[in-house]
């Protein structure tokens, strides 16, 4: 079965840190959330590194609880097409969510996106968790977990749908004769379904690459669902091998299911990398970001994903409490997996906050160790690529002046981007506008 040899690389831009005490270590620029220059030197970085994407997260809601960075940060698009200028290879990518954006407004973005930055443009897919977001968007009620992703998957149907309203060739542009566009080679989508009305057509061509890259981020049951019918890549994590190789097989046979190739869909885990020129030097790197936690700060870390509940009214000392299906319309399959562990492991509320708040992955040690673990996971079916995060800014710079080198040496990583798109670099097919693949067909 083909498979991708050379492996594939995102790199997640996080500010001041998706860690809850990060910004105070000594290292980290306090006001890098809103940054540019801190964003356009890590993107600059990334790109040197050869690296197929770079990664911007986002969410719609804030509380005084909720971690530094989320409070005060870069619209993703906006910070995007910045770096759009400043850049020439790496992919683009920017989380939007279908539960509070029109598809039109979705797909002009990312389309001009994509054309202000060659065809590097890429939209990870999320339905937002967080219950609070429908109240900053005049809604009194955040959609269930199952009805935000038959959302998301009208959503993004209605999406590609006006993605292809202009045919390649459709723009003329003759002086000579006056005629600027071909008539019949722009569609209307005419759109009615059951959360969307849409007529179109889209107001922007599609791009060299004809499509912006579509990115899923769910890893419960409809996630994996939706990505397998129709995202281009994944965003996952999961702490073991053997928890990645179950859901790298699971989502790639999901894939084939709704006939697609598995080759469709490139599988990308987040990991969490400590770099230290010895273990022990990792070993100290991590136990540093650690300690800037205190437990009030990790209950209330810990409670974000719960739909912000108050853990401080339990005792520390004691197990787990039973909290029911607290969480289940919010991130489920994060608090499933905090919930199992806690209960097979018969860890107590402080053990499972500190260890939330600063999780400790197998990526943390030596060059080395890192460029091992990366090759065992591509190469035991565990994953396609992965998306690099790192605590401490000159942690993305270790990775690509440390570890990227072996991976060159060992032959299954680039020296030289292959293509300037993004759909290139990740080695994913142009996709053939429907309407030109219909007058082929007929």
């Amino acid at each position: 079965m083909a498979r991708r040899k050379q492996i594939k690389f995102g790199a997640i831009i996080h500010g001041v840190g998706g860690n809850i005490s990060g910004w105070r270590h000594p290292e980290v620029r306090p006001d890098a959330s809103v940054s540019f220059s801190f964003y356009k030197e890590q993107a600059q970085i990334a790109e040197a590194g050869k690296i197929d994407l770079v990664f911007i997260a986002d969410g719609l809601y804030i509380t005084e609880k909720s971690i530094p960075h989320f409070l005060n940060r870069f619209e993703p698009l906006t910070l995007l097409s910045a770096l759009a200028s400043v850049t020439s290879n790496i992919g683009l990518v920017g989380t939007l969510s279908t539960s509070y954006s029109e598809p039109f407004t979705v797909a002009r973005q990312f389309s001009s996106l994509d054309h202000l930055s060659g065809g590097r443009a890429g939209w990870n897919l999320v339905t937002s968790p967080l219950e609070g977001s429908a109240l900053n968007y005049g809604k009194s009620d955040h959609p269930s977990h199952d009805e935000r992703y038959k959302i998301a998957e009208e959503h993004l149907e209605v999406t590609r749908g006006l993605w292809d309203s202009w045919e390649d060739d459709a723009f003329v542009r003759d002086k000579a004769t006056g005629v600027f566009f071909d008539p019949a080679k722009l569609h209307r989508l005419n759109h009615k379904g059951e959360y969307f009305s849409v007529q179109g057509p889209l107001n922007i061509a599609r791009s060299k690459q004809g499509q912006p890259v579509v990115f899923q981020a769910g890893s419960s049951e409809s996630g994996k669902n939706l990505a397998a019918k129709g995202a281009d890549a994944v965003f996952t994590g999961h702490e073991t091998l053997e928890e990645a190789q179950a859901f790298y097989s699971d989502v790639k046979s999901r894939t084939v299911a709704y006939g697609r190739s598995e080759d469709d869909i490139v599988i990308l885990p987040g990991i969490s990398l400590i770099i230290g020129r010895t273990q022990e030097e990792a070993d100290r790197k991590y136990e540093e970001i650690a300690g800037l936690v205190s437990i009030e700060n990790a209950l209330d870390y810990l409670g974000r994903f719960f739909e912000h509940h108050d853990f401080s009214q339990y005792p520390l000392d004691e197990p787990f409490p039973d909290i029911g299906d607290l969480g289940s319309n919010s991130f489920r399959s994060g608090t499933d997996k905090i919930k199992k562990q806690a209960r097979e492991e018969g860890l107590t509320l402080r053990q499972v906050a500190l260890r939330s708040a600063t999780p400790r992955g197998p990526f943390v040690g030596t060059p080395e160790h890192i460029a091992n673990l990366i090759q065992q996971w591509h190469e035991e079916r565990a994953a396609d690529g992965f998306i690099i995060h790192s605590t401490l800014p000159s942690g993305l710079r270790d990775f690509v002046e440390l570890v990227i080198p072996i991976l060159q040496e060992r032959g299954i990583y680039r020296s030289e981007y292959e293509s300037d798109t993004l759909r290139g670099n990740l080695g994913l097919k142009v996709p053939t506008n429907r309407y030109a693949t219909a007058k082929v067909g007929g």
